[in-house]
């Protein structure tokens, strides 16, 4: 009787309640709140915005919105809350809801309405059920992105109204995305959730793979001396043998040099137990340590010298005397730690308690984390593939040069810098820049190729019988265009821009994005494989090129000019390092240095490809970046041990195949 007649008074009051605000405007009801509006927070405004949403969708809309924006402000005679509009030196205050003007005020009758960070989330989330049916969809779109950042329990009901509601296929499946993070999250419904794993299996989204990850989320770790534990286990852990794996299971720990650590110590199992008061607490050093100082006259008048206290020994033999007259509580040894520990079993729950869903979860995490792998491995190689791109454009005038000519260019590397410092004054006199990168590169080929011609004619052909002064001779030169480009454009690096539709990148998925500029230099790296390979194979320049470089007195007794083929090959060896200086001052720093960043590269590739041969400088090209790239995964945050390696690989691969990896027969063999 007395419980029906306490269902009776509830459902009176809730009447009384509901017959309350049935007859409340949403205007009295905000002018009754106005405490917990104007001086809110976010750990008080949520009764003001639960409370509200009785009211008409429209004016709670508009309201929230006001406020939100901080357009809202009390008037301090009546503590009516208007909506503001500043006219020259006056407020003018309006209805929040018909927009009639209520007066005008002065900014001392006021007391604007400002809501924090904290509360205008709040107000964020509260809009969501309002925004995400607007007739806008930019309206629905923002709702959908504010939504989508902190997913409630009640938004599950919103989304799949939202769903069924939309019109527009592309949106509609923006919603279902978002409405199967909240059914994951919040949804009690096994099957529902089997099927959004479904669903989600060849999605390899970071917001997909967290959205995973949470489902594996488990307890702190639990506890028991029962033989069978129940519900969804995610791992035993065995004290000091077991570590932790990312999707909540436990793995043993094989040896001793692991790097994985023991999730729990057999210490930090028997301070879990004890904090539960299932054992005696642990006596730690600390605690002998206080123990002896505030029992120091015990132990003299017991006989202790104090002096002979400094070690863990003999304190501990002190403190057991003190655990012996019951002074302190009685020391836990490490066998007996062990034992009670051993009694126990160890173990964590998935916070999601079905079985089903999280053996689910960890089979799809499996299979998008394959896919992350194979995306991982195409990027490393399309970062290869780039690399060597630009060790091809870096070195192949290099190889023609030393294969045909065996002198040992140290300045070739200015070349590059040349021709960076080409695209970079183009770009001072026109300022499109798809044009002037059209513009500087048959430019910078002229230049540099007369630079080339001109240091042949001057310093190299005096020195072809002594193959080792051109070392000398080209580095001397080689400082001396280095601080002529310091003298002329100064110390500070120069920007040369690539165009604007080589910004950005081409993004498959969240793992794998391949930027416009890599492509063009992978492009370019073909481009001049090609050309190249006409020029030697197809043209009379190419044909005498290649006579003179397998044997020049053959090639001089047939009516070819070694001479002339020397000066046009170093010509045309120093204007492709000029193209490839703009190519590569479009993602690096245009300075007097740059050559000498490619200049070791160059020489490296040329070796290890063979001397004058274009296939082997493409061979070379490609195992130096590609061993760079690789040694740079493993090891991403140190860049100059990669280099370390590399070059000690470069010297192992030498050692067995000296000639490289394509070895020309005629002159260049005995290089």
């Amino acid at each position: 009787m007395k419980y029906v007649f306490n269902s009776f008074l509830l459902i009176f009051f809730l009447l009384i309640s509901f017959s309350v605000h049935s007859n409340t405007t949403i205007q009295e009801f905000i002018n009754s709140n106005y405490k917990l509006i104007s001086k809110s927070s976010s750990k008080t405004v949520d009764p003001v915005l639960n409370d509200i949403k009785i009211f008409n969708q429209d004016d709670v809309k508009k309201f929230l919105i006001l406020w939100k924006s901080k357009e809202l402000s009390i008037i301090k005679d009546s503590n009516l809350i208007v909506y503001t509009e500043k006219k020259e030196d006056t407020i003018i205050a309006y209805d929040i809801f018909n927009n009639n003007e209520i007066g005008k005020f002065t900014k001392k009758q006021l007391k604007s309405i400002k809501p924090n960070s904290g509360v205008r989330s709040k107000i964020d989330s509260a809009l969501v059920e309002y925004q995400i049916l607007d007739e806008d969809i930019n309206v629905r779109r923002e709702s959908l992105q504010s939504l989508k950042r902190d997913i409630q329990k009640t938004h599950l009901k919103i989304l799949r109204t939202a769903y069924q509601n939309e019109i527009d296929n592309n949106f509609r499946e923006e919603i279902n995305k978002v409405l199967n993070f909240a059914i994951l999250k919040f949804s009690k419904s096994e099957q529902e959730k089997l099927d959004v794993l479904s669903f989600f299996s060849n999605d390899t989204s970071l917001e997909v793979r967290a959205s995973l990850n949470n489902l594996l989320n488990t307890s702190d770790i639990l506890f028991t001396n029962n033989k069978k534990i129940m519900g969804n286990i995610a791992r035993k852990i065995i004290p000091n043998k077991t570590y932790k794996n990312n999707d909540g299971t436990s793995n043993y720990i094989l040896s001793s040099y692991s790097s994985n650590k023991p999730e729990l110590t057999y210490n930090d199992a028997y301070d879990l137990l004890s904090n539960n008061k299932k054992v005696l607490p642990r006596i730690t050093k600390k605690i002998i340590k206080e123990s002896l100082v505030s029992n120091i006259k015990k132990l003299k008048n017991a006989g202790f010298d104090i002096s002979s206290l400094n070690n863990d020994l003999n304190r501990l033999d002190a403190y057991n005397y003190l655990a012996s007259i019951n002074v302190v509580p009685p020391f836990i040894s490490k066998e007996e730690i062990k034992k009670s520990v051993d009694k126990f079993t160890f173990y964590t729950e998935y916070d999601e308690i079905s079985s089903q869903v999280t053996n689910k979860t960890k089979e799809t995490l499996k299979n998008i984390n394959f896919r992350v792998n194979i995306y991982r491995y195409i990027d490393l190689f399309v970062d290869g593939i780039s690399l060597s791109s630009i060790y091809f454009l870096g070195a192949i005038g290099l190889a023609i040069t030393f294969g045909v000519m065996r002198v040992i260019n140290m300045a070739h590397g200015e070349f590059i810098m040349m021709g960076a410092y080409t695209g970079y004054v183009v770009q001072q006199y026109i300022p499109n820049h798809t044009i002037s990168i059209l513009i500087a590169l048959p430019l910078a080929f002229i230049i540099t190729f007369g630079a080339g011609v001109l240091l042949e004619r001057l310093v190299i052909r005096h020195l072809y019988k002594n193959p080792l002064d051109t070392l000398l001779a080209t580095f001397g030169i080689s400082i001396a265009l280095q601080q002529l480009a310091k003298n002329i454009f100064g110390t500070q690096a120069r920007p040369l821009t690539a165009p604007s539709w080589l910004d950005g990148a081409l993004s498959i998925n969240d793992d794998l994005s391949i930027s416009y500029i890599r492509i063009a230099i992978i492009l370019m790296g073909i481009l001049f494989l090609l050309l190249l390979l006409f020029i030697m194979n197809r043209t009379r320049l190419g044909l005498e090129i290649r006579a003179v470089t397998q044997n020049p007195i053959m090639a001089s007794n047939m009516g070819i000019n070694p001479d002339r083929i020397n000066m046009l090959t170093f010509g045309f060896g120093s204007a492709i390092a000029g193209i490839a200086g703009v190519a590569i001052g479009l993602f690096s720093k245009v300075t007097s240095e740059l050559g000498t960043e490619y200049i070791v590269q160059s020489f490296m590739t040329v070796v290890v490809g063979g001397v004058g041969n274009i296939f082997g400088t493409l061979a070379g090209a490609a195992l130096i970046g590609f061993l760079q790239k690789i040694i740079e995964w493993f090891n991403p945050s140190n860049t100059l041990a990669a280099q370390t390696y590399m070059i000690i690989f470069i010297i192992l691969f030498i050692q067995f195949r000296p000639r490289g990896i394509f070895a020309l027969k005629g002159r260049v063999k005995d290089v």
